[in-house]
């Protein structure tokens, strides 16, 4: 690595020697470092922080260089990927250590990443615009309906993405770095909802991912299946028994490879083996026991209260009722994603498998007829919002797979959806589908804290820089310790009784008797609490989701601009009932609290909810819920001869032909549970629907 000089006016900097050697996290073979004995970082210093890396490297008989210019926020240390040549990718992660106000201290581990495969940033550098299939997004889904299809290596298959790439994004990478992604940032499309009625004319955020592998990618990572009765639901709404929990089971071993904690612990009683898959592509692991307090207080609950939180070995047999153990998609201390897991080294080097990023689709274009049926030859896309146009071609298909958001988005702008909408925005009506953009379904959370008399918790590392510092020293080592999994250890999932709907005059919303009406989250710290008073405490949390919610909303356009926001309206407790089961919801959650092994572990709830009556319960509800981020439905599937709905059983369009939508947009019901394992599944078998078309 060679030193190089870059002029930056107005900056004063110091100058750190780094690690001698650098290795390649894939393999972690070491690789030499070559030019002057003595290299440099240089650490910039004024108004903001600024890093200038120059190097030159010898990898695999290649000599190459790079650089590298890259803001920081010292206070919350990021990482930064810089291409040297098209050989390899230089991943640095640092770390900073406080000095003064303008000096840090830097320690850093730099990983070698082989460029491997047809990932581009660049529209001209690929090798055409013309495939067999078209894929609109490159998240959970589209990613593996890109894996599956070229196992045929006569397909050809383009994957449009419009985020940015995955590789080395640290708060993607690091489980314990979830919360960061939550908030507004470069990797979503930082999308808020209109004013909620239901919130007391609230808008909440309700982040779409902008990153290769999508909402895998910066999402809780929890991986839920949810109910045999959501599914068998699919299949009578739909009349295919192909989406019934027994015909998509396969596709959940298909999809999952089980991995080992990071710390190897004993999981006998944790899990049930029998309903894990060793040989999928996916990681999916339980967590390591970093909290082992806390872990036990909760497994504790389930045996001073077994009628009311029974223990259960495992979240994703088919019902989830009771409390236990949580199961995340995350392997070897890493986040796993559908970018890293379908995308993985092994499947992008086809040579029949290209994405682009940075690649907007605004709209399908080349509209024809076949049998009746509206086609459309190509998609037309931009490399930001003021760049020309590109067409891409689809001789087979081409198939939606940008979210609930962005597949809905597409339609519109290509002339599908309620005609009377289209037309007064101008835009001429190819398709009259009313459905589209309706039924838009998310779930509501909120979350209950409580102060604790234990140092053990979130918060002590991050309300403690130097204690922050050496748990990502030590993820950097060996990806073991805290930064190794996300904010929740253990999940809980609770039915409501039939008899208690019945005398409110309210019917159950849930798809069946194995289908619990509310999930609870606990986390050893402050998840999604507003700091106040307890800023400096240690807190626990445990957050509320409505699984089955009436309320419905819709994302629709205002705008013929392609490139403006949507207008998203997810319909927060517009029914009286689903206030009725977070009530409920909270008054399961404070029984769970009284019994005998929290007594001298918690301090005080952050709120007093005890002593509320029901009316102030339901007034804290609507000024305190948010998205649990889990939008669906908004081009939901329906049964082929039905009226209503956007796609038949076999995932196509309706009234169009060659056009197929698969992404979590086409559920007609949302699942008892988070949205990540579902879709992987709608992908897995929407793989198979497209291939018997066409093989």
């Amino acid at each position: 690595m060679s030193s190089c000089h870059s002029t930056v006016s107005l900056w004063s900097g110091i100058h750190l020697n780094p690690l001698s050697a650098m290795y390649d996290h894939r393999s972690t073979r070491i690789f030499s470092i070559i030019g002057t004995p003595t290299p440099r970082w240089e650490v910039l210093a004024a108004s903001k922080p600024l890093l200038v890396f120059c190097w030159n490297l010898e990898f695999e008989g290649h000599n190459v260089r790079g650089h590298m210019i890259q803001d920081f926020n010292p206070d919350k240390p990021k990482s930064c990927t810089s291409k040297c040549g098209d050989y390899i990718t230089a991943v640095l992660r640092p770390v900073f250590v406080p000095v003064n106000m303008f000096a840090r201290a830097l320690a850093t581990l730099v990983y070698l990443v082989p460029c491997l495969g047809k990932i581009y940033e660049d529209v001209a550098q690929l090798p055409g615009l013309s495939y067999d299939f078209v894929i609109v997004g490159g998240g959970t889904a589209a990613n593996v309906v890109g894996n599956r299809l070229t196992e045929n290596p006569n397909f050809s298959v383009l994957i449009l993405e419009a985020g940015v790439s995955n590789e080395g994004v640290i708060d993607s990478i690091v489980p314990f770095f979830v919360e960061d992604l939550l908030q507004p940032n470069i990797y979503e499309w930082n999308y808020t909802t209109v004013p909620q009625p239901g919130l007391n004319g609230r808008n909440v955020a309700n982040p779409r991912a902008h990153i290769l592998g999508g909402c895998s990618a910066h999402n809780g990572m929890v991986y839920t299946r949810g109910s045999t009765d959501d599914y068998n639901r699919f299949a009578a709404v739909t009349g295919d028994a192909g989406w019934s929990w027994d015909r998509l089971f396969p596709y959940f071993l298909k999809n999952e490879r089980w991995t080992p904690p990071v710390d190897h612990h004993d999981t006998r009683g944790e899990y049930n083996p029998a309903l894990h898959s060793t040989t999928g592509i996916n990681s999916v692991s339980l967590s390591a026991l970093n909290w082992p307090i806390f872990s036990q207080h909760v497994i504790e609950t389930t045996q001073e209260l077994p009628d009311e939180w029974p223990f259960l070995l495992d979240m994703n047999s088919g019902r989830p009722l009771g409390l236990g153990w949580q199961q995340s998609t995350i392997g070897g201390g890493m986040r796993s994603t559908s970018a890293t897991s379908y995308l993985g080294p092994e499947f992008i080097n086809r040579p029949n498998l290209h994405v682009l990023l940075h690649a907007q689709v605004s709209k399908l274009v080349d509209p024809g007829s076949e049998n009746g049926k509206l086609t459309f030859g190509g998609v037309q896309f931009a490399q930001g919002s003021g760049g020309a146009f590109f067409t891409a071609k689809a001789a087979k298909e081409i198939i939606l797979s940008a979210g609930s958001v962005g597949t809905v988005s597409v339609l519109f702008h290509s002339g599908i959806g309620d005609q009377a909408a289209l037309t007064a925005l101008g835009i001429p009506t190819l398709l009259n589908l009313p459905s589209v953009g309706q039924n838009a379904t998310d779930q509501p959370e909120f979350i209950l804290g409580w102060t604790v008399n234990s140092t053990q918790t979130l918060d002590a590392i991050t309300q403690n820089t130097t204690l922050f510092n050496e748990d990502y020293a030590q993820w950097n080592r060996s990806h073991t310790g805290p930064f190794s999994s996300g904010s929740t250890t253990h999940r809980g999932w609770v039915r409501l009784d039939a008899q208690i709907f019945a005398s409110n005059n309210f019917t159950d919303p849930s798809a069946g008797p194995n289908s619990p009406h509310i999930e609870v989250s606990f986390a050893p710290g402050n998840f999604g609490i507003p700091a106040t008073s307890h800023a400096s405490s240690h807190v626990i949390s445990a957050g509320i989701i409505i699984l089955n919610p009436v309320s419905r909303g819709s994302v629709t356009i205002n705008s013929s601009n392609p490139f403006d926001s949507p207008v998203i309206d997810v319909g927060f407790l517009r029914s009286e009932v689903d206030v009725f089961i977070g009530r409920e919801a909270i008054k399961k959650v404070l029984g769970l609290f009284k019994a005998p092994t929290w007594q001298d572990y918690i301090i005080a709830p952050i709120t007093d909810l005890e002593n509320m009556s029901d009316d102030e319960l339901d007034k804290h509800i609507r000024n305190t819920a948010s998205s649990a981020f889990h939008l669906s439905g908004t081009a939901a599937m329906s049964a082929e001869n039905a009226g209503y709905g956007v796609v038949d059983p076999n995932l196509i369009v309706k009234g169009a032909s060659r056009l197929r939508i698969i992404d979590a947009s086409v559920f007609p019901f949302v699942t008892s549970g988070h949205t990540q394992a579902p879709t992987y599944v709608i992908a897995e078998r929407g793989a198979d629907l497209v291939k018997e078309t066409w093989e």
